[in-house]
C-alpha cells in the first residue's frame, strides 16, 4: 500500500491575494426569509456534526457588556466551523438580531450577504479598506453583532503565540468615534471530543472591552498586544481547564439525544449498579 504525503494545510498567504483578482463587493443585508433559512441551515450543520455546542460565562456578555453600543466578538480561527459556531453563538446564545461576518471568499457564496455577510478581499491593502470603511459605517446600532477572527488566517488548532492584526482594532476605534461606543467580547473556542462518539464545540466567553469616544485615542499597536495577550491567556485557561476533565459552568446551546445503542449502554450500567446497591 503507497502512501501519500500530506498537504500543506496551512498558508500564510490569504487565499484572495493568491488570486489577486477583482471581486464584487457585496452590502450586508438582513432579508427576513434568509435570515430565517441561514438560522436553520447552519444549526442544522452544526447540529449533524457535533455531539454539543456549549458555553461558558455568557453572563459576561449579558450583564457587563454596555447595551447601548453594538458588539464586535472576536474568536481564534482553526478551522472550516468557526463561521458556522460564530453564526450560532450570535443567534442562539446572544440573540443578536442583526448579525455581521465578514467571508474573505463569500463571492463562492454571494446569498449569504442576504443574511448578514459582506467580503473581504486581501489582494491589496486598498481592496481590504474597502471592508473595514464598511463594516465601520454600518455597525451603528446595540442590535448588531459583528463576528470576527483578528488572526486573518486560519492556523492550526491552538497555535501559539496567538497573534493579531490590527484590522480589528482599527474597526473598533473607528466605531466608537463615529457612534460613541463599542463592545469587545473575546470567545475562546475549541472542538475536542469528550464522553461521547462525536466532537463537541466548547466557547467561553472573556470580560467585555467596552470602548467608547472617551477612550478610544490609545496606540492601535499596544492596543492590539495587550488585547492579543488577554485572549491568548483566556485560551489557554480554557484549554487546560477542561483537559483536565473540568467542564462544569458550560451551558447547553444544544446536545443531542443519544442513539438506541447508547442509551441501551446507559440502561445496562445502571441495571449493574442496581444490583451492587442491593
Amino acid at each position: 500500500m503507497s502512501m501519500q504525503k500530506t498537504e500543506n494545510l496551512y498558508s500564510r498567504i490569504p487565499p484572495t491575494r493568491l488570486r489577486n483578482r477583482k471581486e464584487k463587493f457585496r452590502k450586508a443585508k438582513n432579508i427576513p426569509f434568509w435570515v430565517w433559512f441561514a438560522d436553520r441551515v447552519f444549526f442544522r450543520m452544526l447540529s449533524h456534526r457535533f455531539y454539543a455546542l456549549r458555553v461558558k460565562n455568557i453572563e459576561a456578555y449579558n450583564e457587563r457588556r454596555n447595551k447601548n453600543f453594538p458588539t464586535i466578538f472576536y474568536a481564534p480561527h482553526m478551522n472550516w466551523w468557526d463561521g458556522i459556531v460564530g453564526y450560532n453563538l450570535m443567534r442562539r446564545a446572544f440573540k443578536i438580531k442583526r448579525v455581521r461576518m465578514m467571508i474573505e471568499e463569500m463571492n463562492r457564496f454571494p446569498m449569504f450577504a442576504l443574511a448578514g455577510a459582506f467580503p473581504v478581499n486581501k489582494a491589496s491593502a486598498q481592496a481590504a479598506m474597502e471592508s473595514l470603511r464598511y463594516i465601520i459605517n454600518d455597525l451603528n446600532s446595540p442590535d448588531m453583532g459583528f463576528w470576527i477572527f483578528p488572526q486573518g488566517i486560519v492556523n492550526p488548532p491552538n497555535h501559539r503565540p496567538i497573534e493579531f492584526q490590527t484590522g480589528f482594532v482599527y474597526i473598533a476605534q473607528n466605531i466608537a468615534r463615529k457612534h460613541g461606543g463599542v463592545n469587545l467580547v473575546p470567545v475562546a473556542v475549541n472542538y475536542t471530543f469528550l464522553r461521547e462518539d462525536r466532537p463537541e464545540c466548547l466557547c467561553e466567553v472573556g470580560e467585555p472591552i467596552i470602548i467608547t469616544q472617551e477612550n478610544c485615542d490609545f496606540k492601535r499597536h499596544e492596543f492590539t498586544e495587550k488585547v492579543r495577550k488577554d485572549f491568548e491567556k483566556l485560551c489557554d485557561e480554557q484549554l487546560k481547564t477542561f483537559s483536565q476533565g473540568e467542564v462544569t459552568g458550560y451551558e447547553y446551546i444544544f446536545r443531542q439525544d443519544l442513539p438506541w445503542n447508547r442509551k441501551l449502554e446507559k440502561k445496562l450500567k445502571n441495571i449493574g449498579l442496581e444490583e451492587n446497591k442491593g
